[in-house]
C-alpha cells in the first residue's frame, strides 16, 4: 500500500489533523533520537505518552511537555535486556494501551556480549525484551479495542535471517552485524506474528525502517556510512513510525513492513547497497510461526 507522506515527509506531516487525545501510547526508548521524536510527536497530537527508558525519563519527560503543552507525558523504567525489569513494566501497567512503538534498540556491539540469561545482547534487547513486553501487555492492548504495535527494525535485517540452531553465536564466529540482522528480521517478524493471533482482538502490528539517521545507535560504527541523499533528519526518520502508530491511513493495516511512510515491496534476487524493501524471510508466516515458539521458551 502507499500514501500521500514518502522520503521528505516529517512527523508533523504525518499527524497534521489526528486528534488523539484519550487515547495512549508507550514509547521504548524515548529519552533520545527518533524514540524521543515520536513520542513528542504523538503527545503534540493529544496522546497521553509513557516514555520506557533506561535513563533520563523524567527530563525528556518535562522536555516534551514544555514542547508540547501535554501534561499527560511521563516515563518508567524500562530495561529490555532484563526479563525482572520488563515483567515489573508489565506488572505495573493498568488500563487500556492504545499504541505500543518497540523504538529502543543496540547495533553493531563489536565483541560477543551475552546476557546472564545466555542471550545475545542485540537479540536479547532489540528482539526478545520486545518480544516479552508486547506479550505481557496484550490484554491492555486487547482492552483498547483497536491498538497499534510498531516494531522498529532496519534495512540492516537484509544481513541474515534468524538462525534458530545459533542464535547466541556458539558454534559460529561472532559478527556484529549479523546478530544485528538477525535481531532486526526478528523484529519484522513479531510484526507479523503479533497480526496472526491478535487481529481478531483488533491488534495490529507492523514493521518499519527508518531510514538514515544520525542518532547515538552508530555509536559502534564512527557515524553514519549512507550517502548523503539518502539521509534523514530525526523528524523524518521518525515519520513512518508515527504513521504506524496513529495515522488514519493505516487503520486495520497489519503484519507489513514499511519504509518512506510506504509499503516496502519483498525482494527478488541481491538487495541493492543503501537500497530498500523487505527480504523475504523476514514477512514468511511459518518464519514468524517459529520465532514466535522459540521466544516465548525463551522468555
Amino acid at each position: 500500500m502507499t500514501t500521500p507522506l514518502g522520503f521528505s515527509s516529517t512527523t508533523d506531516d504525518v499527524l497534521r489533523g489526528v486528534d488523539l487525545t484519550g487515547r495512549r501510547a508507550v514509547v521504548t526508548g524515548a529519552s533520545s533520537g527518533i524514540g524521543r521524536e515520536t513520542a513528542r510527536a504523538l503527545a503534540g497530537a493529544g496522546a497521553e505518552v509513557v516514555l520506557a527508558v533506561r535513563r533520563n525519563g523524567p527530563e525528556t519527560a518535562a522536555l516534551i511537555t514544555e514542547q508540547t503543552g501535554n501534561p499527560l507525558v511521563s516515563a518508567r523504567p524500562l530495561e529490555l535486556a532484563d526479563p525482572a525489569s520488563v515483567a515489573a513494566f508489565v506488572r505495573d501497567w493498568t488500563g487500556p494501551l492504545h499504541v505500543l512503538v518497540n523504538n529502543a534498540g543496540i547495533m553493531a556491539v563489536p565483541d560477543l556480549r551475552l546476557t546472564p540469561q545466555g542471550h545475545e545482547v542485540q537479540f536479547a534487547t532489540n528482539f526478545l525484551g520486545h518480544f516479552a513486553l508486547t506479550t505481557g501487555l496484550r490484554a491492555a492492548l486487547a482492552e483498547a479495542r483497536g491498538a497499534r504495535v510498531v516494531s522498529l527494525s532496519s534495512n540492516g535485517h537484509l544481513f541474515s535471517d534468524v538462525v534458530y540452531d545459533d542464535l547466541a553465536f556458539q558454534r559460529r564466529a561472532y559478527d556484529p552485524w549479523l546478530a544485528y540482522g538477525q535481531s532486526k528480521t526478528a523484529d519484522v517478524l513479531l510484526a507479523v506474528g503479533v497480526t496472526r493471533r491478535w487481529a481478531d482482538d483488533g491488534v495490529f502490528a507492523n514493521a518499519l525502517n527508518p531510514g538514515a539517521i544520525a542518532t547515538g545507535l552508530q555509536k559502534h560504527t564512527g557515524g553514519l556510512r549512507t550517502p548523503v541523499e539518502k539521509r534523514k533528519t530525526v523528524a523524518q526518520g521518525a515519520a513512518t513510525s508515527v504513521l504506524l502508530a496513529a495515522s488514519p491511513l493505516v487503520e486495520g493495516v497489519g503484519g507489513r513492513y514499511f519504509e518512506d511512510c510506504a509499503e516496502s515491496p519483498v525482494l527478488v534476487g541481491e538487495p541493492e547497497v543503501f537500497g530498500g524493501g523487505v527480504a523475504p524471510w523476514a514477512v514468511d508466516a511459518a518464519n514468524a510461526d517459529r520465532l514466535w515458539d522459540v521466544a516465548s521458551r525463551l522468555v
